[in-house]
C-alpha cells in the first residue's frame, strides 16, 4: 500500500528530548504493510489475549468499592477536621480508577457483550460525573485517526494548542497561555475535573440527538448529590469548597497525567495523507515503561501502542501483547516508541512549548529587536 505521511513539525535531533518532532514525508519512509495488522492480529487471537479477564475486573472492582467505603467512614470519623482534605485527594484517584474501567468498559474489554458493556459505561461514566455519550463520540473518532489534523479532536484547540497554526490565531488570555503552555499544561490540568463535568453537562442539556441521554442526566444528578450534599451539610462552608477543590484538581491532574503521554509530542499526520490502521496506530502512538506499577497507575494505558491496535484486549493481557507487537514492528521496521513516565512528561513539555512559539510575537526576539530599533 502506497502511504503519504507528511508530519507538520520539524525534526528533533537525537540528542534532544527523543520524539517531540519528526517529518515523515514522500513514500520511502513507510513499508508496504497491507497485511501487517492481519498478521499480527492472528498471532494475538491464537495467543488467546482477546479473551474477557472477569476474575481480574472482578478484583478490581471489589478494591475500588472496598477503597470507596474506606473512604466514606474516614469522611463520617474525621468530622470537622482539615484532614478531610486528605479523603479529598483519595477520591479525586478513585474517581479517575473508575473513569479508567469506564474506559475499558467503553472498548468492550470487561463483559461478554456490547450491550452489557455499554450499560456498564454509562453508569461507571456516571459515578465518575461524566457523559458516556459525549466522551464515547469524541474518543471514537480519535481511536479512528490518532493525531490527524481534522479528524482528531484531541488535538482540537481548547486553551492549549497542539498544532503551530492554532497558536498563531490565538488571542487574548489564551494567546499569553498559548506563549508558556508547556510549562502550565499540568498547573492547567487542575481545572480539567470541573472542565469534563461542564462538558458533560452541556453536551446532554444540548439540542442535538444524544442517545440515552435521561439516564446519563439522572445518573449525573444522583452522583452530584451523593457527593455534594454531604460535603456541604457535613463540614463548614469553607471546608466543604476547600474539599471540593482538593477533588477536583486531583481528579484532573491524574486524568490529565494519564492520558498526556499517550499521543502528545508524536508525529502528526496531515488532514490529506494516506496510511495503514497498523503504521498509522503505532507510529502516533507512546507507551509507557513501568511494568505493573504503570499499569495500576494508568489504567493499562502504558501500553498505548497495543490498546490502539486491539481497543478491546482486557488490561491484563496488554503486557503479552506488548512483546508481540514489538517483535512485528522490529521485522516490519516500523518505529515503536517506549519511554519512562518522567521522560514521556517532559517530551510533552518540550513539545508544548514549541508549538507556544507561534503565538509570540516575532519582535519578541531580542536580535530581531535591535535591529527594529535601528
Amino acid at each position: 500500500m502506497e502511504e503519504n505521511i507528511i508530519s507538520l513539525l520539524t525534526h528533533t535531533p537525537a540528542a534532544s528530548l527523543g520524539p517531540v518532532r519528526q517529518t515523515y514525508a514522500g513514500t520511502a519512509e513507510f513499508p508496504p504493510m497491507a497485511r501487517a495488522y492481519t498478521e499480527v492480529s492472528r498471532v494475538v487471537r491464537e495467543t488467546g489475549l482477546l479473551r474477557r479477564a472477569p476474575v481480574f475486573y472482578g478484583l478490581v472492582a471489589a478494591a475500588l468499592t472496598l477503597c470507596f467505603a474506606g473512604c466514606v467512614a474516614g469522611f463520617v470519623l474525621l468530622g470537622d477536621s482539615w484532614f478531610q482534605l486528605l479523603i479529598a485527594a483519595a477520591l479525586g484517584i478513585l474517581f479517575t480508577q473508575v473513569a479508567f474501567l469506564a474506559h475499558e468498559a467503553a472498548h468492550r474489554q470487561i463483559l461478554a457483550s456490547g450491550p452489557a458493556n455499554l450499560r456498564l459505561a454509562r453508569i461507571l461514566g456516571g459515578v465518575v460525573g461524566m457523559s458516556y455519550s459525549w466522551w464515547d463520540s469524541k474518543h471514537t473518532r480519535h481511536h479512528g485517526n490518532p493525531n490527524r489534523v481534522g479528524k482528531d479532536p484531541d488535538i482540537d484547540v481548547d486553551t492549549i494548542s497542539f498544532l503551530d497554526e492554532d497558536a498563531a490565531r490565538s488571542r487574548g488570555l489564551v494567546r499569553l497561555i498559548t506563549r508558556k503552555q508547556g510549562w502550565l499544561f499540568f498547573p492547567l490540568l487542575t481545572l480539567e475535573g470541573l472542565n469534563l463535568h461542564a462538558l458533560s453537562v452541556r453536551h446532554l442539556l444540548s439540542s442535538r440527538d444524544v442517545p440515552g441521554r435521561w439516564q446519563e442526566l439522572g445518573l449525573l444528578a444522583v452522583r452530584f448529590a451523593v457527593v455534594l450534599v454531604p460535603v456541604f451539610l457535613l463540614l463548614p462552608l469553607g471546608m466543604a469548597f476547600a474539599f471540593l477543590g482538593v477533588q477536583l484538581a486531583v481528579f484532573g491532574v491524574y486524568m490529565g497525567s494519564s492520558f498526556a503521554p499517550n499521543h502528545k509530542g508524536m508525529p502528526i499526520i496531515a488532514a490529506d495523507a494516506r496510511l495503514d490502521f497498523f503504521s498509522k496506530q503505532v507510529r502516533t502512538s507512546r507507551n509507557i515503561t513501568g511494568g505493573w506499577w504503570a499499569t495500576w497507575l494508568m489504567g493499562g494505558l502504558n501500553y498505548q501502542v497495543e490498546h490502539h491496535l486491539f481497543p478491546n484486549m482486557p488490561r491484563i493481557h496488554l503486557s503479552r501483547a506488548r512483546e508481540i507487537v514489538r517483535e512485528h514492528c522490529a521485522t516490519n521496521d516500523v518505529p515503536y516508541t517506549e519511554t519512562s513516565l518522567l521522560r514521556s512528561y517532559a517530551i510533552v513539555i518540550a513539545y508544548l512549548n514549541r508549538v507556544g512559539l507561534a503565538a509570540r510575537d516575532p519582535f519578541d526576539c531580542p536580535v530581531t529587536a535591535t535591529y527594529r530599533r535601528a
